[in-house]
């Protein structure tokens, strides 16, 4: 995981141009695939850890965390409808994730 740091762009209120803002964005995306490549990698664990694959999805855990998701953009105050949705897609996709890494463990070791 490579660790981007603010240092590699302005911090939004700094930026006096859109090529600022631009790198900005795209400094941030390859931060935020970052934080998405150790949360998948948390999936491949989840999944390594579990010893039933019924275990895998877990509706009050999923409920869980979109609130939480709710609520912290909430306090920031952005758009807490949009971003828990997005959170909703997230949590499906990790599902996902890990349904196909259990299904591809070696469960003899």
């Amino acid at each position: 995981m490579t660790d981007y740091k603010t240092t590699d762009c302005l911090l939004p209120d700094d930026c006096k141009t859109m090529a600022e803002v631009r790198a900005g964005v795209d400094a941030t995306d390859r931060a935020l695939m970052d934080l998405l490549d150790r949360r998948f990698g948390y999936m491949r664990a989840a999944a390594r850890i579990k010893t039933d694959r019924g275990t895998v999805r877990d509706e009050v855990r999923k409920a869980q965390v979109i609130a939480n998701a709710r609520a912290d953009a909430e306090v920031r105050q952005l758009p807490a409808g949009e971003l828990a949705a997005i959170w909703d897609r997230l949590v499906e996709v990790s599902i996902a994730y890990e349904l196909d890494e259990w299904d591809t463990r070696d469960r003899t070791k």
